[in-house]
């Protein structure tokens, strides 16, 4: 007799020995976000710091919060990437249940729980996709069940009906009216609430979720569950050897957001995947390999059918 996925993920990512907390390479050895795509995300992000710190007046104290922090890779290219005046007065803090990584600078705080009366930025990069989730699938009378699953990835369908709040959400955000046997949903009611909760913590400013998903009427037929290791697409299989990962319902996270595909808003902040000038080939050699090879990285970042399909859902204060 196997779990709902919800419990099951928990375990697996976030229990004893598991995928977040093990004190190995960390996320970064196991998949690619655009934090460790190139500093030019981070470059980004402090970019839209300075703007938001400009909105702001100034304020004695800014905050910079990462949620999902992994090893504070992108909270240490935020820093570098600020003009010193605007560091100097800069509070940064990763948001983290695996362990303060040894070589974090003295000047980045490091805690387990988003702290609260934040002015300044929360941003959350790809944070929402592990929140953990139940998953329901139609039996063959076409009745939505809960998955279960075991640890080793054996997948049974629980015969009990769905809470009353679980099918409401399902009612509203992703129906599976008129669909077939085996259509499945991913019950974001839980993630929906964690981003609330993530976003209200922000006095002043803006909460910011980076991340992968759908909205309604693109919803995907079988979900999205899938797993990660080493860089490469696995099986999802809840025993805390891989990244289990499910795509966001964006549009069930809550009314007054602006939601914008990456490759817009990194444009918006400067980062394109425009090739150099050939002319800087002939004036300045090196310069044009480091723009060539910065354009690449920019390329990656707003490919759309790659890291620039993803969205930013953001959430003024």
């Amino acid at each position: 007799m196997g779990m709902r996925w919800r419990a099951a993920m928990e375990r697996a990512l976030y229990g004893d020995g598991g995928f977040f907390v093990r004190p190995d390479g960390g996320p970064a050895a196991h998949f690619r976000t655009s934090a460790h795509a190139s500093p030019l995300f981070a470059g980004a992000i402090a970019t839209l710091l300075e703007r938001l710190d400009e909105a702001l007046d100034r304020p004695a104290r800014l905050d910079l919060v990462d949620v999902g922090a992994g090893r504070g890779e992108l909270l240490r290219g935020i820093l570098a990437a600020l003009p010193p005046p605007v560091a100097a007065r800069v509070a940064a803090v990763g948001v983290e249940l695996a362990p303060r990584p040894g070589d974090l600078p003295d000047t980045i705080g490091w805690t387990s729980t988003i702290p609260s009366g934040i002015t300044g930025l929360l941003v959350a990069t790809e944070w929402l996709d592990n929140i953990p989730v139940d998953i329901v699938e139609l039996d063959s009378h076409l009745r939505p069940r809960y998955v279960l699953s075991s640890a080793d990835g054996t997948e049974t369908l629980d015969e009990a009906p769905l809470t009353p709040g679980d099918a409401a959400w399902l009612a509203e955000w992703w129906p599976l009216d008129g669909l077939p046997e085996g259509a499945r949903a991913e019950l974001g009611g839980p993630r929906d609430e964690a981003w609330a909760s993530a976003a209200g913590s922000v006095t002043r400013g803006l909460a910011l979720a980076v991340d992968y998903g759908h909205l309604a009427g693109s919803r995907p037929l079988f979900g999205t569950l899938t797993g990660f290791r080493d860089g490469k697409e696995t099986p999802a299989v809840p025993d805390g050897s891989c990244d289990l990962t499910v795509a966001v319902a964006l549009d069930a996270l809550g009314v007054h957001h602006l939601l914008m595909t990456q490759r817009e808003a990194l444009r918006l902040l400067g980062v394109h995947g425009g090739r150099p000038p050939i002319a800087l080939a002939s004036t300045d050699p090196s310069g044009y390999v480091r723009a060539l090879a910065r354009a690449g990285e920019a390329a990656e970042l707003t490919d759309p059918a790659g890291l620039g399909g993803h969205h930013w859902v953001m959430r003024w204060v």
